[in-house]
């Protein structure tokens, strides 16, 4: 996939655009050193990790200023979310990564891409972020929480669901096993509100969109 086919898949701005472009050249010098993407998917870096991070956008309510994106690596989707959002009123993107050299390299991106007052990073486990602070310093809880490729969904919603605010939206991309997932989370957790949708980048993906986790 191209960046002009990227964006006309998304409808982008041709500002994002090239913030995008920007981002897309910094993984590929930082790849040499830090393993930010599985390096067989930097060729198709623009579908891989681009499309299939930009595909959660439109599945978060439209009234949505506050994101937090949960064990961000190198910044899917968390990053590409901040590059599309501020366009359409994403006001501020929080991301959560542990690890010192990816969470300084999601500092030098967001800087360089002019999104450095949109976009906070925090260098800590996600069991050591407070809730109180991270809501004092997002002006409010999360209205949206993301995690990719981070854990399964028994394992990732109580580290997101001690983050969220009561009418936190989840959006969770998922492989094929994501079915099996939920039957598994279902047996510790309520759920209000929940979507299986399909994945533009993967014909057996799916994003697990939800809403309204209490504990079983």
């Amino acid at each position: 996939m191209t960046p002009q086919a990227f964006q006309k898949a998304t409808g982008c701005s041709d500002q994002a655009l090239e913030r995008l472009n920007i981002y897309a050249a910094l993984v590929a010098k930082w790849q040499k050193a830090i393993n930010l993407v599985a390096p067989n998917t930097l060729p198709q870096l623009w579908e891989r990790h681009f499309l299939d991070s930009a595909q959660l956008l439109p599945l978060a309510p439209e009234s949505t200023t506050r994101w937090l994106d949960l064990g961000s690596g190198g910044g899917f989707p968390g990053l590409v979310i901040a590059a599309l959002g501020v366009d359409g009123g994403v006001e501020t993107v929080h991301l959560v990564e542990s690890d010192q050299r990816k969470a300084t390299f999601l500092r030098e991106a967001a800087r360089a891409m002019g999104l450095g007052s949109h976009v906070t990073v925090h260098m800590k486990r996600i069991e050591a972020v407070e809730p109180a602070a991270l809501h004092a310093a997002m002006g409010g809880a999360p209205q949206v929480i993301s995690a990719r490729a981070l854990a399964s969904l028994k394992d990732l919603i109580p580290l997101a669901q001690r983050l969220a605010g009561p009418d936190t939206v989840y959006l969770f991309p998922k492989g094929r096993q994501a079915g099996d997932e939920l039957t598994e989370a279902r047996r510790y957790w309520t759920i209000q509100a929940l979507d299986l949708l399909p994945s533009q980048t993967e014909a057996q993906a799916r994003i697990v969109r939800m809403r309204g986790l209490e504990a079983a």
